[in-house]
């Protein structure tokens, strides 16, 4: 009961709480259809229980905001049925429209007691912020860009996001790894949560580091085990998705379902249904580029056996040509030599004959030159001084003259020099 103080009616705190308590409960007796968004899950595992934070935006701004409890019972129920027709799980960040009741406790205050919610509303949604993703891309321009990025002729240094234990990322390695043909890649794993809310921070903050050393890297493959349809409206989401179209190298995504494609996917450079088809869209890269030079080195090995076929020929016919040509040449040569031998044989015996019919001439020259034998057919030798007497004017009176003859020496002295009518002397 309330009290009495100085005029003043005063309630206790729990009176009002169980005022509180009791109005909202005579005026709220139906469930009602609610609109809000899930800001947090806030999921027990230990319990199995929910307690959901439940708020409305508008422009971004929270202008309401209440708690709520999903109990272990519901929760599982409306999970499977969020499963099975929105192939999604309940999770934070979705706009849904839940059944609920409306209580006040005086210990825990007012909130909202889930009891079903509509997955068909939910997936509207979820298809409504994937056309909005959509639109704000294209009006930014950039909803082609990273498809507009050069790829790589060899994408060698392979940058992988994706969860080290995933069945797809295993496949992807069997594939890339134990190819036939030898091809190596490096790849390098970032480790990122792949489903749910916290995928979307997780994806992007490893293309971030990525992009931090974007020259070690040729490009970027985001890899998902598998799943179908779950968990995937997290690709649909603006910020991931603007991430991906801006990134300065192509990005590859495999996120392993055929159908229904995310706006990640529609944005990135190439998408593959799965990791596998993936590894074979990267291995056809390595085909496209070795193929034609293993043919081009087949062709010239051809081309080399082909010319040194032919060269080997044209040897064997010219020397076959130089062998015969040679035999012809050399038989000619023979002959050329032979009268050759003959000819110089004949002028050297001519030479020899002439060279000794010029000394025979030479001799019979010189023995008639002889003075001895001049001085036996009369003549003498006169010298006056030492020297020959060839002139009248060499002599004077008094003069000694030398005569030699055949049988000996005269000496005599110039004592009369007379000219005769040729201008000789006559008297000595």
């Amino acid at each position: 009961m309330p009290e009495l103080i100085q005029d003043k009616t005063i309630f206790s705190l729990l009176e009002v709480s169980r005022s509180i308590q009791k109005t909202l409960a005579e005026r709220y007796k139906s469930l009602y259809w609610i609109k809000a968004e899930m800001n947090k899950l806030n999921h027990y595992t230990h319990s199995g229980h929910c307690y959901p934070e439940l708020v409305e935006k508008q422009d971004g701004k929270i202008v309401a905001e209440i708690r709520s409890i999903l109990w272990k019972a519901d929760y599982t129920r409306i999970n499977n049925n969020f499963l099975k027709i929105a192939q999604e799980p309940l999770r934070e960040g979705i706009t849904m429209l839940f059944q609920a009741s409306i209580s006040y406790d005086p210990m825990y205050g007012l909130s909202l007691r889930i009891v079903d919610i509509d997955p068909t509303f939910t997936l509207g949604e979820l298809e409504k912020e994937k056309l909005d993703s959509i639109r704000k891309l294209k009006e930014e321009g950039i909803y082609e860009a990273n498809k507009s990025v050069p790829f790589p002729m060899v994408p060698k240094r392979l940058a992988i996001i994706s969860v080290e234990t995933s069945k797809g990322l295993s496949d992807f390695y069997k594939i890339i790894n134990q190819n036939p043909w030898g091809y190596r890649l490096e790849c390098t794993l970032f480790p990122a949560l792949l489903q749910g809310d916290k995928s979307i921070p997780s994806i992007i903050s490893q293309l971030a580091v990525i992009a931090a050393k974007i020259d070690a890297y040729d490009v970027v493959a985001i890899i998902r085990g598998g799943g179908g349809e779950v968990g995937l409206s997290s690709y649909n989401n603006y910020l991931l998705a603007r991430a991906i179209a801006i990134f300065p190298i192509p990005v590859l995504t495999g996120i392993g379902h055929s159908t229904n494609y995310t706006v990640s996917e529609m944005v990135a450079y190439k998408n593959a249904i799965t990791p596998s088809e993936l590894a074979d869209f990267l291995i056809q890269k390595y085909h496209n580029f070795a193929v034609p030079i293993d043919r081009a080195a087949e062709n010239i090995q051809q081309l080399i056996l082909t010319r040194f076929k032919e060269e080997r020929n044209m040897l064997s016919q010219l020397a076959t040509h130089i062998q015969w040509i040679g035999k012809r040449e050399i038989q000619a040569s023979k002959a050329n030599i032979q009268q050759v031998q003959n000819e110089l044989s004949a002028l050297v015996r001519l030479r020899l004959y002439e060279y000794k019919t010029a000394i025979a001439h030479n001799e019979r020259i010189i023995q008639l030159s002889d003075p001895i034998r001049l001085l036996k057919q009369g003549f003498s030798i006169t010298k006056i001084n030492g020297k020959l007497l060839q002139s009248a004017a060499q002599i004077s009176i008094g003069d000694v003259i030398h005569t030699r003859l055949e049988d000996g020496d005269v000496i005599s002295i110039v004592t009369d020099k007379s000219p005769n009518e040729k201008g000789d002397i006559d008297n000595v």
